[in-house]
């Protein structure tokens, strides 16, 4: 529902407010001068009016511009566009690192770390969903794909060290790997924990309506941040070993 109001208030007053007068809140937010979004449950009647008198009270007028509800038919088109989403991002990206790479297996690799990351973020979500009534929305979504990005780059660091010493050193793929993945690690770990700390006083310091989304740039952030390394490096290293095994056969 939307609301005009009589002037600015606390979205966090309101908020305790309407949960003290029995609305099952989501999230209000800010949408122009002196007018709100408010989300909740489906209301009946009743607790409908309490919307209304709790923001009276706060403002000293509120009028309902708008009031809608939202049917289910969101969940099946948001899943739809995610996995295309998904699946674009995921051919483009196989398609560049094996271009780069020189190597099928590298961009192979690289997309299955991906969704591994993918299946890390969703799961968490649905507990989250279970447990603490988080809601999967476009703002997830964002979080979702930006998460990608974020792992592909991490273990395009990872495979161009391994790349490097491959000229320089030699070896086989496991001594690479190895030496790759260790002298990435240090530089990983900072970048990580800067995005880490950001992420964490978002969640403790930011509003009602950014809380789930820095959660799920949290999550992703440290599973990108262990796939590279701990996925990504041995699905190419096992490929490499099995690719040996079969010619060798």
């Amino acid at each position: 529902m939307e609301y005009k109001v009589g002037k600015e208030f606390s979205t966090e007053d309101a908020s305790k407010k309407l949960k003290e007068a029995g609305v099952e809140l989501n999230y209000i937010q800010k949408s122009g001068n002196n007018t709100y979004l408010i989300k909740t449950a489906p209301l009946n009647p009743y607790y409908r009016e309490n919307v209304g008198t709790v923001l009276k009270n706060l403002t000293g007028d509120a009028e309902e511009l708008r009031f809608e509800n939202v049917g289910p038919s969101i969940g099946p088109e948001l899943i739809k566009k995610t996995v295309y989403a998904m699946l674009i991002a995921a051919t483009g990206i196989l398609l560049w690192v094996a271009y780069q790479f020189k190597s099928i297996k590298f961009g192979t690799s690289a997309v299955l770390a991906m969704f591994h990351d993918s299946l890390v973020l969703i799961g968490s979500f649905a507990l989250f969903g279970h447990f603490f009534g988080a809601e999967i929305d476009f703002l997830f979504v964002t979080a979702l794909l930006t998460i990608l990005s974020f792992s592909v780059h991490d273990t395009i660091v990872v495979y161009d060290r391994i790349r490097e010493t491959r000229k320089k050193v030699g070896g086989s793929m496991t001594e690479m790997a190895n030496m790759a993945a260790s002298q990435t690690m240090v530089r990983s770990l900072n970048n990580s924990f800067t995005i880490i700390f950001m992420l964490v006083a978002l969640i403790l310091l930011g509003g009602t309506t950014t809380t789930w989304f820095a959660v799920a740039l949290l999550v992703g952030t440290i599973s990108g941040t262990y796939s590279s390394p701990f996925v990504a490096v041995p699905i190419l290293v096992t490929w490499d070993e099995l690719e040996k095994k079969f010619k060798g056969g």
